[in-house]
């Protein structure tokens, strides 16, 4: 079987994902893998058949989308020229992780998909959302991937074609211990503004994982490191709590791990939104912006909440047979009946 991969690289979880999936995915077949975005700082560890810059998002030094920078790299001639191009109807099998060239040459070419990932969730109306909800994000995350079959993963199995989490080997087999540290993941802020939040804060030891940074540095109670898999993994498991944007992938390893959770959004990103709603509701903290009661916060925070926790419930093995098993239809029919997975076994 020939199976057509399509992973964002709008950031890093989509990356870190993928690399979890692969070596389960080629179990069933040879895997080629389509990387479209160009914001992730992992590699990929594994052979890119096709590279995209695709849609690309570009942020503010305070956490925010930066619109000029996004419309400046936004090019519909490339984008056209690339939805015609891409091979999909040359493959067997085609799993989408929420890619919009691959939907749209899908789409063109009436190849059947399978949308799989943590966007997928939203297609449910059971899916937390914020008090506030937002039509124009609301519409990106029902079509901005669109496919013949959808498989959403979040942190609770919200409806029948949702499952828990991907959790990455290391994260899941450790043992979580405290070594006193906060670790800070906010690749939406530059370093800068990082280091002005928490350089008053100087009897708590952070280690801070900065976006660009090619060699640690030291600045007082604040370590700076690359982003880096291996240390980013060590970091999570011994600290005492983590601060990161409202993503998925860490959040998902920071609450099986059981550590305090504080998420602070992506302004103008509407799935982080949804996502701090889903977080407040498992016991995370959620700050909106940095201002000038970070420190209130951080202390309320440190000292007054409780970890954030929930139990993953399907094994990654159990989660790729279930995405192998469904079969979509060309037309955007449902060809297999069953909505619940008596299959998956717990992991």
């Amino acid at each position: 079987m020939r199976i057509f991969y399509a992973v964002q690289a709008t950031g890093n979880g989509h990356i870190s994902r993928a690399m979890e999936l692969l070596p389960h995915l080629q179990q069933y077949g040879e895997v080629d893998i389509f990387l479209s975005g160009q914001n992730s700082s992992l590699q990929l560890d594994a052979p890119v058949a096709y590279r995209s810059k695709g849609l690309s998002l570009f942020y503010t030094e305070k956490g925010g989308l930066h619109y000029g920078r996004i419309a400046r790299h936004l090019n519909p001639v490339r984008l056209y020229k690339e939805i015609h191009e891409l091979p999909v109807e040359q493959y067997d099998f085609v799993i989408n992780d929420f890619e919009f060239i691959t939907a749209q040459a899908c789409r063109l070419k009436k190849v059947p998909s399978v949308n799989f990932g943590h966007q997928a969730s939203f297609l449910s109306p059971h899916t937390p959302r914020p008090s506030k909800r937002d039509f124009v994000g609301e519409l990106i995350l029902k079509h901005y991937g669109r496919a013949s079959r959808y498989i959403g993963l979040h942190f609770r199995p919200y409806d029948d074609f949702i499952l828990t989490p991907v959790i990455r080997k290391q994260i899941a087999d450790a043992y979580a211990i405290d070594k006193g540290h906060v670790t800070v993941y906010l690749p939406a802020h530059s370093e800068g503004v990082l280091e002005q939040a928490l350089a008053p804060l100087k009897d708590i030891p952070f280690q801070v994982f900065s976006a660009g940074r090619k060699v640690e540095r030291q600045k007082d109670h604040i370590t700076f490191k690359p982003v880096d898999k291996q240390q980013f993994a060590e970091s999570l498991i011994t600290c005492h709590g983590i601060i990161t944007g409202a993503g998925f992938e860490t959040p998902a390893e920071a609450l099986h791990l059981g550590k305090k959770l504080m998420v602070i959004p992506i302004r103008g990103q509407y799935e982080q939104l949804c996502n701090a709603a889903a977080i407040e509701d498992l016991g995370g903290s959620v700050v909106h912006q940095i201002s000038r009661d970070f420190g209130y916060r951080f202390y309320h925070w440190l000292n007054q909440s409780a970890p954030a926790h929930y139990e993953t419930r399907y094994s990654t093995e159990a989660i790729v047979a279930r995405v192998m098993n469904t079969v979509p239809d060309a037309a955007g029919m449902e060809t297999e009946a069953p909505r619940f997975f008596p299959e998956l076994q717990i992991g």
